[in-house]
């Protein structure tokens, strides 16, 4: 060991006594440790959300084709550490005697489900199972009751079997197919699948692997799955095929991005106002040493591997306890969040070492200069050379290690040079309005008449502000930005709950209603509107496939990227409509008639009931003139790289129809209504073969409609969602509380910063409570000055601090959460308030036995 690194141990072991080095210490530690732990437990809990979403699929992987998949395919998938379940769907007629149905076939091997569970009415009862159907018997839907007088027990004929009803499915593991299939539904044991005969040359067969296992093992497979994507084969995830849950989790995942910004902001504010002290404290010792003999390399190896060993010792200590306190919240909270998390990995452990040393380095690296420029003069003459221009160039690099920090932390690169330039530039202008703002409320302190004490103390407390106007502004910036992440955790946190809590309410349309017949649909809308609570309009649907795209086919026109769509592998649902429909908005273009699309949110705001004449007016119209115009879903125009004047060939039957793109609208995905890629202006489809569907909301203690529909509308399917909403519903609450949970980590650092700051302001105030002492002030006064001085400090503070998280909370809304930004009212009145209550109380108390001590052990405690 080289004396200089031996002299850096010594003197650190002799500096733990301090109060500066104390604080510092404990500040990164506390830093790391909150950082770590809420690294490890995102780490787990998006693991487990993504895990937990997959239920909704049925796996966590999900291969979709035409045709069978090859056995090898399955040999890698399994022994990639998938287990692996193979599922086939077609429409099939049943036969019951006399009596036929056509309906959606599903076949399903023993490993099927993965995740969840069916609920049957079985010969004893209704029961929740986990496995499919046994050899020889099917599930059937209760909707064949009627169709062809089912019971249990009674034998159906699917194909060239004949197989016996053992139960009526009430609610399906992983019902698939969404609403592409809207016939009754018959659940069978693969086993039984051969014997049917229904596999033929020519047949529609939709063949589907569900795959279920470790992450690792899909990263594995990522080559694989870009293989098989470009060959054509459909991979699926819970971001790509249910948008509403996708949306939910996506946002999520940025706001625990953001938590992670935050812990690394308040880690770094801390180690700032530490290390400020502990530099100026050393400048006298690395003039001694100068004086001694000691040059400007020998200085940076003491006082650099003082702090690097002071860092390494914390951060070592702060990633244990991180870790340990992750473990400990999972476990106290087992029973709270019903969701498994998987176990942790190493890699947050070493990101939380690997932040306490890049934060250490960016914001006490340009300290380290000041010691390492000292003049040996400044034994004598007590003055110190200014930053030299080196400075600059390190206190670059430590942005751009910060900056790297914010990548990693958020995911985000756009994001995080935005946020690091952006915030580089905005200091100048921060510390102008800081400097001004602190200005103004010493000013109207020191305005204040009355002789009362706490009038005098205000008055006092702001004097003493103004004489350390400068340390006092380096405070007031690192408590407002430490108010600023807090405030942006809890406004961001209140909206995305917001945002949820819209996104599925109470009276969420749980029934949809398909293959209503035109001649049915009066008959249908007057039976359900006078009872159910909430329903969608009544929506004609037209079933095309696009055939062809400005003229060519879609594999010629399409970039590679976009050939594989899913929207031109299956026919889409079309609709006509006169107005904009609800939940739908105009981005770009013009809706089919000038006063109806001039704005997008003239329509939706009005319920179909509302609308005069009912469901029905809302779309009739006049036939619209050629050439058609359509309007197009944006989400799918960007995927396929179209736009405004773009067409599209539709075959719809046996003939084609050609439409050009004249407006783009932005769909409501969450609202568990009718939705359309592509809409018709009235007077286009109206000779097509079509049906309608609509949503409503049925409460459970009155389920008897949906008896009596059926009953009277037997050719109607009825599909009740009440179990995907649950699933859905059941996802959320579980980000909801993971959310909440993040933000009270985040505010515990936040307090923790607030904390280490005062801590190191420690020596300095109270060498000035000395001072007042031995002119005879008392202890009653230097408590109200000190917490007057404290409370003008925090109120500042959190005035700065809100403004700063209104404008930042408005730029991630925008370009981050996609979110509509909004003014936050209550901002501006708790961060000033709370600001001057929470500072003036932690600083208070922190200073109590301070104020009690003798004059001159406070005075002692500058040096």
């Amino acid at each position: 060991m080289t004396p200089a690194l031996r002299l850096a141990l010594t003197s650190l072991k002799r500096d733990l006594r301090a109060a500066d080095v104390r604080a510092l210490f404990m500040a990164l530690v506390l830093a790391v440790a909150a950082a770590t732990m809420i690294a490890f437990f995102l780490d787990r809990l998006e693991r487990g959300l993504e895990r937990q979403a997959g239920q909704l699929l049925g796996g966590d992987l999900v291969l979709e084709q035409s045709e069978p998949f090859d056995d090898s395919l399955v040999k890698r998938l399994e022994n990639a550490g998938l287990a692996v379940s193979c599922q086939v769907e077609m429409a099939s007629m049943l036969r019951r005697g006399e009596a036929f149905q056509l309906a959606s076939l599903k076949a399903v091997d023993g490993a099927w489900p993965h995740y969840g569970s069916s609920r049957v009415a079985l010969e004893g009862g209704a029961e929740s199972l986990e496995r499919p159907p046994e050899a020889g018997s099917v599930w059937a839907d209760p909707r064949l009751r009627s169709l062809l007088g089912l019971g249990l027990g009674d034998t159906l004929q699917v194909g060239e079997a004949e197989l016996r009803v053992s139960g009526f499915i009430q609610r399906e593991a992983n019902p698939s197919g969404g609403f592409g299939s809207f016939n009754p539904r018959l659940l069978i044991n693969a086993a039984d699948l051969g014997a049917t005969g229904l596999e033929q040359p020519g047949s529609r067969i939709d063949y589907s692997l569900l795959g279920a296992g470790p992450v690792d093992a899909l990263e594995r497979l990522s080559p694989l799955l870009e293989r098989l994507r470009e060959s054509g084969v459909q991979v699926r995830d819970v971001r790509t095929d249910r948008p509403r849950l996708g949306s939910a989790l996506a946002r999520a995942e940025s706001y625990l991005g953001i938590a992670g910004l935050a812990a690394v902001l308040l880690a770094g504010v801390a180690v700032a106002m530490a290390s400020r002290r502990y530099v100026e404290r050393h400048l006298d010792t690395a003039a001694l040493l100068r004086c001694f003999g000691a040059g400007q390399r020998q200085l940076t190896l003491i006082f650099a591997g003082q702090l690097l060993g002071l860092s390494l010792a914390a951060s070592l200590l702060g990633a244990l306890a991180g870790l340990v306190g992750q473990a400990l919240l999972a476990r106290l909270l087992a029973g709270f969040l019903p969701l498994t998390l998987p176990a942790p990995g190493m890699a947050p452990l070493f990101l939380g070492v690997f932040t306490a040393l890049a934060v250490l380095a960016g914001f006490a690296g340009p300290m380290l200069l000041r010691i390492r420029r000292v003049s040996a003069l400044k034994v004598l003459r007590r003055e110190l050379d200014p930053l030299p221009p080196s400075a600059w160039l390190v206190a670059g690099v430590a942005a751009a290690v910060f900056g790297g920090l914010l990548w990693l932390y958020s995911g985000d690169l756009r994001l995080s040079l935005a946020l690091l330039l952006g915030g580089s530039a905005a200091l100048g202008v921060l510390w102008l309005c800081a400097a001004l703002l602190l200005r103004a409320v010493l000013a109207l302190a020191g305005r204040l008449a009355g002789s009362g004490p706490w009038s005098r103390a205000l008055r006092l407390g702001g004097g003493q502000l103004a004489r350390r106007r400068r340390a006092g502004l380096g405070q007031l910036l690192a408590f407002a930005v430490t108010f600023f992440a807090m405030a942006m955790m809890v406004t961001v946190r209140g909206d995305l709950l917001a945002t949820w809590q819209a996104q599925l309410p109470d009276d969420t349309p749980n029934y949809f209603a398909i293959n209503i017949q035109p001649g049915e649909r009066e008959a249908f809308a007057e039976a359900v509107s006078p009872v159910v609570k909430a329903q969608s309009a009544l929506y004609p649907m037209v079933r095309g496939r696009v055939s062809a795209i400005n003229g060519a086919p879609p594999d010629e026109a399409l970039a590679p990227e976009a050939q594989n769509d899913n929207a031109l592998r299956r026919p889409l649902n079309l609709t006509w409509r006169a107005t904009v429909p609800e939940g739908n908005r105009v981005v770009a273009g013009e809706w089919f008639s000038e006063e109806e699309g001039s704005n997008g949110d003239a329509e939706p705001s009005a319920s179909p009931k509302d609308v005069p004449g009912g469901w029905l007016s809302a779309v009739d119209a006049v036939p619209a003139e050629a050439p058609v115009p359509i309007s197009m879903e944006d989400g799918l125009a960007g995927r396929l790289g179209l736009g405004l004047g773009d067409t599209l060939t539709f075959r719809i039957g046996s003939e084609t129809l050609t439409a050009r793109i004249t407006s783009l609208r932005s769909l409501s995905w969450d609202s568990f209504t009718p939705n359309f890629y592509v809409i018709f202006p009235p007077g286009v489809l109206e000779d097509f073969a079509h049906s309608y569907i609509t949503a409503f909301y049925l409460p459970d203690d009155d389920q008897g409609l949906a008896n009596r529909l059926a009953e009277r509308f037997p050719g109607v399917s009825l599909l009740n969602v009440d179990a995907l909403l649950g699933q859905v519903r059941e996802v959320l609450f579980q980000v909801t509380r993971a959310v909440e949970l993040i933000l009270a980590l985040v505010l515990l650092a936040g307090i923790s910063v607030l904390y280490a700051a005062l801590t190191a302001s420690q020596p300095v105030r109270a060498h000035e409570s000395g001072l007042l002492r031995v002119f005879g002030a008392g202890n009653q006064l230097l408590s109200r000055m000190q917490g007057a001085e404290f409370a003008l400090l925090g109120g500042a503070s959190g005035l700065l601090g809100a403004a700063l998280a209104e404008l930042a909370s408005a730029y991630l809304y925008r370009y981050w959460l996609d979110l509509p930004p909004q003014l936050h009212g209550w901002v501006w009145l708790v961060l000033p308030l709370g600001g001057a209550l929470l500072i003036g109380v932690i600083g208070h108390a922190l200073f109590r036995r301070l104020r009690r001590q003798a004059p001159m052990a406070s005075l002692n405690l500058l040096e």
